[in-house]
This record gives C-alpha cells, sequence and structure tokens, in this order.
C-alpha cells in the first residue's frame, strides 16, 4: 500500500495511491511516501518515479550495523530499529526511510501505532514541515518520546516486581520468568536505542542536513543517552532483584537443612537408647528386671526432650 502526503488545501493530507498514479503526483507537493508492505509493482513504480533503489525486507534486515546508514550525492538512506512490544516480550521492527531530494520514502512491513500518530501530526501542523527531513527529524523525535515512555513504564513494572515479591518470593519460577522476560526486553532496548546513537550521530555528521535540523538531532542524541543510562539502570535493578532472589533462597534453604540437623541430633540419643536395649544378648543387666521397660521408655523420652529445651532456651528453635 502507499500513501502519499500532498499539499492540499492548505495542509498534507494523506492520498492512497496506485502504483500506476505515482507518476501524476506532482513533486513539488509531495512530502512524504509512506509505503507499507509494498508489492513489487507498488515497489517497481517508487523506483521509477523517484530514482531509487527500494531495499526488500530480507535486504533491510540483513544489513550490517555499519552499513545501516547511507548517503551520497543523491541523498541519505537510513534502516533503523523500531522497538516493538507485546506484553513481556519485545522485537526490533526494521524500518527503511530514503530522503530524495525534498521527499521522504518510508518502507515498513508491520503495522505501527507511530506513523498513525505522526501522520495525525503532519495533518494538523503541516506548516512545521518543510521538507523530507523535517519529516524524517519528526518521526525519529516522536519514536524516542516512546521509547522514554517504554523505559518509564518498564521502570515502574519492574519496581512493582522488587515490592511485590522482595521478601516473600512466594512463586520462585514466576518471579523467575518475569525477571528473564524484563533482561530480555531491556537487552533488546538497549539494541534499539544504540542503533539510535549511531543514526543521530552520522546525521549530526551529514553536510546535507541543515543546521536547524542538526539541532532537533542533537536534543534527541541527548535524549537517547538519557535513555540509555536509565535501561541500564534497570538492568542493574534486575541483577539486584536476582541477587536477592539468591539469597533469600539460600536462607530458605538453609532454614530447612537447620530444621533437619536440628531433628537429627533431637531424635540420635533416643535411637541410640532403642538400639542398646533393642539388642539380644543374654548378659544384659535390665533384661530381667521387672521395671526395665519403663526406664527405658522414660529415658528415651528424657533424651529428646532434653535437647528441645536446650535448643530452646539457647534461641536455636
Amino acid at each position: 500500500m502507499i500513501k502519499a502526503y500532498i499539499w492540499i488545501d492548505e495542509s498534507y493530507k494523506p492520498v492512497p495511491v496506485e502504483y500506476d498514479q505515482l507518476a501524476t503526483i506532482d513533486r513539488n507537493q509531495l512530502i512524504w511516501l509512506d509505503l507499507f508492505s509494498p508489492t513489487p509493482e507498488e515497489g517497481q513504480a517508487v523506483e521509477e518515479v523517484l530514482g531509487i533503489e527500494l531495499p526488500t525486507r530480507q535486504e533491510s534486515e540483513e544489513i550490517e550495523f555499519s552499513s545501516r546508514y547511507w548517503e551520497d550525492d543523491a541523498g541519505i538512506e537510513i534502516n533503523t530499529y523500531f522497538l516493538v512490544r507485546q506484553d513481556n516480550k519485545a522485537h526490533n521492527e526494521t524500518i527503511s526511510f530514503i530522503v530524495r531530494d525534498k521527499v521522504l520514502v518510508t518502507i515498513r512491513f508491520s503495522d505501527l501505532r507511530i506513523f498513525t500518530e505522526f501522520s495525525r501530526k503532519l495533518r494538523l501542523n503541516s506548516s512545521a514541515f518543510h521538507n523530507g527531513l523535517d519529516v524524517l527529524s519528526g518521526i525519529l523525535a516522536m519514536r524516542v518520546d516512546m521509547d522514554a515512555d517504554t523505559v518509564e513504564l518498564l521502570s515502574k513494572e519492574i519496581a512493582g516486581i522488587g515490592r511485590r515479591e522482595n521478601g516473600s518470593f512466594r512463586d520462585p519460577g514466576l518471579f523467575l520468568e518475569l525477571v528473564t522476560s524484563y533482561e530480555d526486553i531491556h537487552i533488546t532496548l538497549r539494541e534499539n536505542l544504540t542503533d539510535k546513537q549511531r543514526i543521530l550521530s552520522s546525521l549530526l555528521k551529514s553536510s546535507r542536513v541543515p543546521e536547524n535540523v542538526k539541532k532537533e538531532f542533537t536534543m534527541m542524541m541527548k535524549d537517547v543517552n538519557s535513555l540509555v543510562s536509565s535501561a541500564n539502570f534497570n538492568f542493574e535493578r534486575l541483577d539486584y532483584l536476582q541477587s536477592i532472589f539468591l539469597n533469600f533462597m539460600s536462607v530458605e534453604q538453609n532454614k530447612v537443612i537447620k530444621i533437619f540437623t536440628v531433628m537429627s541430633v533431637i531424635f540420635l540419643p533416643p535411637t541410640m537408647i532403642a538400639s542398646i536395649y533393642g539388642m539380644n544378648f543374654r548378659m544384659i543387666p535390665e533384661l530381667e528386671w521387672e521395671y526395665g521397660y519403663p526406664v527405658a521408655l522414660g529415658l528415651i523420652i528424657a533424651s529428646a526432650v532434653l535437647p528441645l529445651y536446650i535448643f530452646k532456651k539457647k534461641g536455636w528453635l
């Protein structure tokens, strides 16, 4: 699907365009072409009209990190990550941006909320956007804001895990599953933010980007750097929660071992007494004694109660 943002009635409005209608669009009125899962025919039409080469989904995802930004005399090509989070999972979706003359071309294969929201912003505040670089800057700025919201939400959720589980850890399996899932999300998030740092750094060095737009990219870079620090802090907090959890489990295991040790000490003397009088030797002195059986039972009970009394008095129980 191709959506062209054209200057109509004093604002940029999205117009769905068929691939065979692209050649009829006035390039002077066009600022943005948004391609969502383009067909081969649509891709070929855009390439012919704008004189560019569109990457396929596989090509955009397989591009090495060092080659995700490309600039030449014709324009700028960018492949960057947009974070997509669903429940306790996250992945990076690759979005391609191509700036040619004053037109921005975006190629995406997922229906991301940011493009809907930015489309609304572009329609309501069209005067703030004069060319494709302005649109690129606006999309990246909105994406950084969304990443900031994501980091803030993750911080609250991780803090909630600590408040809910710290000191009890009633379900160790669930706790470890939550911590592991949040660690995976933050690994993906840090990869996403590192990619943005690299892209913004390249844009700041570009001679094709005007100074007023570079100022916006500079602000974004500062925001991304702060987000990286926040993400690292969240990761450290997860490690801290894991350490607390492991310490708690060690304490619980020590309690269990302590109980078994105490029980062993308590039952060892009675067992020894019962073992002695359970032997079948004829010369046992108490064998023919009238009170031998109750005395033996009394010794067994006394030998069990005495350690309990001593442990209780010393505070070991």
